[in-house]
């Protein structure tokens, strides 16, 4: 019932203005930022173990922001989920390498988890003809699981993919010239991860970027999406030259080492709430 009711909220919200959408979504963001501690601490400890050099006041300033902006950010799912399509391409601005997603190309779109991640999806599927897929964990909720999917792959030729389907139906779409999204930033436990540096902090990191490039023969394209006052923008990069190699490990490796690069330049709006540090190494004490 709860979960209903907050869908048919979303909906109410869909209409309204941006500005006041992300009104409230500041006044949820700060709020939560101020009675969530359990989560506060989680964002503290990895800001404070990804950027050391910074004041203690700079990490609060940043974590109260990652609040605001991860709060702001699911309330847009009103209208990236339920708006009038023509809304959603005044607001969704895709810029960059947009030619690197023509043609018929395998292409593993990496996809960082910044806070704006559904508006760049949402963007792609809407603006590119192409034939996406993306690898999806149901929901607990089935009524969420539902709401979710229909909203993240409402445009057009998209679906997605459960993780049951196995390594081969994927490396099948992108032999077969689709583009796969692709979310490895995550820890996803210590199966199937190596350990790999980011922020020179070993961090448990599936491998699947490097692994599924190979065997689908695609290139890398990263898809970085900022959060702005006017909607999102959504930035093709180019795709990576020499990527991949045999060398799974390096390539991992490599992969923290670009998302590094995004990250600096908007430090607040990546999704720093996950326990990105949770799995450690053999013998090594946990951090949260």
């Amino acid at each position: 019932m709860i979960s209903r009711l907050g869908i048919l909220l979303m909906r109410a919200l869909a209409p309204l203005p941006l500005r006041w959408i992300r009104g409230l979504g500041w006044a949820v963001g700060v709020l939560l930022f101020l009675v969530v501690r359990s989560r506060r601490t989680v964002v503290d400890v990895n800001l404070r173990l990804c950027f050391p050099h910074w004041s203690e006041a700079q990490r609060r300033q940043v974590a109260r922001e990652v609040f605001i902006h991860v709060a702001q950010s699911f309330l847009d799912r009103a209208w990236l989920w339920h708006g009038d399509p023509d809304v959603l391409l005044r607001r969704l601005v895709l810029t960059g390498a947009v030619r690197e997603l023509a043609g018929h190309e395998g292409t593993i779109v990496f996809c960082p988890h910044f806070v704006g991640l559904d508006a760049g999806v949402t963007a792609l599927s809407q603006q590119v003809a192409r034939r996406f897929v993306g690898i999806y964990t149901r929901q607990s909720n089935p009524v969420v699981d539902a709401w979710a999917l229909k909203g993240r792959y409402r445009f057009g030729d998209s679906r997605p993919m459960n993780r049951s389907e196995g390594v081969r139906d994927i490396v099948s779409v992108l032999r077969e010239g689709g583009v796969l999204y692709l979310l490895p930033d995550m820890n996803f436990g210590a199966q199937d991860s190596i350990f790999v540096p980011f922020y020179g902090v070993p961090a448990a990191t599936v491998p699947s970027l490097s692994r599924f490039a190979r065997l689908g023969r695609a290139k890398v394209v990263p898809l970085i999406t900022r959060l702005t006052p006017t909607g999102y923008e959504v930035r093709v990069m180019e795709a990576w030259a020499g990527f991949p190699t045999r060398d799974a490990e390096a390539d991992t490796a490599l992969m923290n080492r670009r998302l590094q690069e995004y990250i600096d330049e908007m430090p607040s709006q990546y999704y720093w709430v996950h326990k990105r540090f949770k799995t450690r190494p053999p013998g090594e004490p946990g951090v949260y």
